[in-house]
């Protein structure tokens, strides 16, 4: 009997799901690109620069935080932190909890007490931006399903979800997001009290807090620091909270002292080829590709840029 010619794993799912041999050999061939040649083939229109109204500075002793708002999403809160830090109200706070596997938060840590901090102009109270309607928003979609939302992808540059029954979209607790600390009342929350997520993705709390942005880049002063022992990981001593130096808008910043980071783009082809190569890892390592991909688990690179480049 002749012997059976071995078969390449693509050739034999290719045929298992009803494609040609033809199809399967050609797609046997595609050179599959990494995530690091994929980012070193962009080209300008790949990449985008924050808008610095939108870009908030978190200064600290270890560094820079630069924090993307999302007026799109969560536009009253967006205006109050603004006004917020225009008005420097967070500079001399401090951080006050870093609870692990969670969240770090900051603001004034005698908010609850009868001396808090003055707000200045700002508001002290404003309605719950959990959602928004998705009409009219460019939603750029994940191939998967999502344990968390019918569908899930991005828009306007962040890890959204949306309910196309309910016409409602959302920005989703993914690693490095942004919200607004609020109380039991759904809209007692101002932007004054914010937390990052630090930990795995706390996807529950979706549609429950305003999501207001994402770092883009210092992630790492935050989730380095030492975790609080006190209950959710509040600070026990006023001694172990991280001063705040100043919490500045970009665009209050001079130019030369201003973050000069792009952003790869969410809604182009080479975005679609960076998913799909985080999808399916097919270098030398990998020996199973997953073929699934979590919101959360798709990164969203950044670069340094020259200053004086312009977007």
């Amino acid at each position: 009997m002749p012997k059976t010619p071995l078969l390449t794993a693509a050739f034999i799912a290719c045929c298992a799901a009803g494609a040609s041999p033809a199809r399967a050999q050609d797609e046997a061939a595609t050179p599959y690109r990494s995530m690091g040649e994929i980012i070193e083939a962009s080209s300008p229109s790949d990449w985008r620069r924050p808008d610095p109204a939108n870009t908030l500075y978190l200064e600290l002793d270890s560094g820079r935080v630069v924090i993307e708002l999302a007026p799109g999403f969560a536009p009253r809160h967006v205006a109050n932190i603004r006004t917020l830090a225009r008005e420097a109200y967070w500079d001399g706070m401090s951080i006050n909890r870093s609870q692990d596997n969670f969240v770090v938060q900051w603001g004034d840590p005698d908010g609850e007490s009868d001396h808090p901090r003055s707000l200045g102009s700002a508001d002290a109270r404003l309605p719950a931006e959990f959602d928004r309607p998705s009409k009219g928003l460019a939603f750029h979609a994940l191939p998967d399903p999502d344990g968390w939302a019918p569908q899930t992808g991005f828009a306007e540059g962040f890890p959204a979800a949306r309910d196309p029954e309910e016409g409602r979209a959302w920005l989703a607790h993914c690693y490095g997001m942004v919200g607004a600390g609020r109380a039991m009342e759904a809209d007692s929350s101002n932007g004054s009290e914010l937390y990052v997520v630090t930990g795995q993705s706390p996807r529950q709390l979706d549609r429950n807090i305003t999501v207001v942005g994402r770092v883009i880049e210092g992630i790492e002063l935050l989730s380095v620091l030492p975790r609080g022992t006190g209950p959710l990981g509040f600070y026990e001593e006023a001694g172990q909270r991280v001063p705040i130096r100043a919490i500045r808008l970009a665009s209050e910043v001079p130019d030369a002292e201003r973050s000069a980071i792009e952003v790869l783009r969410s809604d182009t082809p080479l975005f679609d080829e960076l998913v799909e190569a985080r999808r399916n890892r097919r270098d030398e390592w990998y020996k199973r590709p997953a073929g699934h991909i979590d919101l959360c688990n798709v990164p969203l690179p950044t670069r340094k840029v020259e200053a004086t480049q312009t977007p």
